[in-house]
């Protein structure tokens, strides 16, 4: 069987009850479909850079090219501290070989449209990796076409 590919996730698409309100948004097709032939290494920014479950909701706010992550109601700004935790922990994955990145639609910390915090982040360190909303893959055609542009580890 060939070696298979790591692929950051979402955490909440494995499954994982990391969301601010406790829950998970498991994407049973990313098990299913890639699961044999990937490697998933779960990342949950707003969890693993020390915020609670559950929590307040937050929200990207201000400038859009890097936008403040806000929490809904109290209005605290934790960018800084999302930031130099995802400074780290890209440091960590870029020892991964990592081949790609599937992010969830519409966190203000891991979305893609707009880029939260460590999405853009990823991005800016990792350029040539693809990266794709978890919502667009569940079109067997964009989860194709994803896992083409997704580089295979040397035989």
């Amino acid at each position: 069987m060939p070696e298979r590919v790591k692929i950051l996730v979402s955490a909440c698409l494995l499954g994982e009850k990391v969301r601010y309100d406790g829950g998970h948004k498991r994407a049973a097709f990313l098990m299913e479909t890639p699961g044999p032939f990937v490697e998933w290494v779960g990342v949950c920014p707003e969890v693993d850079c020390g915020l609670p479950v559950p929590r307040e909701a937050m929200r990207l706010a201000g400038d859009p090219d890097r936008p403040r992550l806000l929490t809904d109601r109290t209005g605290i700004d934790h960018t800084e501290r999302m930031e130099r935790w995802a400074k780290a922990r890209l440091d960590e994955l870029s020892c991964l070989d990592l081949s790609g990145y599937v992010c969830k639609k519409g966190s203000p910390s891991c979305g893609m449209e707009p880029a939260g915090v460590f999405t853009r982040m990823f991005i800016e360190r990792f350029p040539r990796l693809p990266v794709e909303e978890e919502g667009r893959l569940a079109d067997p055609v964009s989860l194709k076409t994803f896992l083409r542009r997704v580089p295979r580890p040397p035989a």
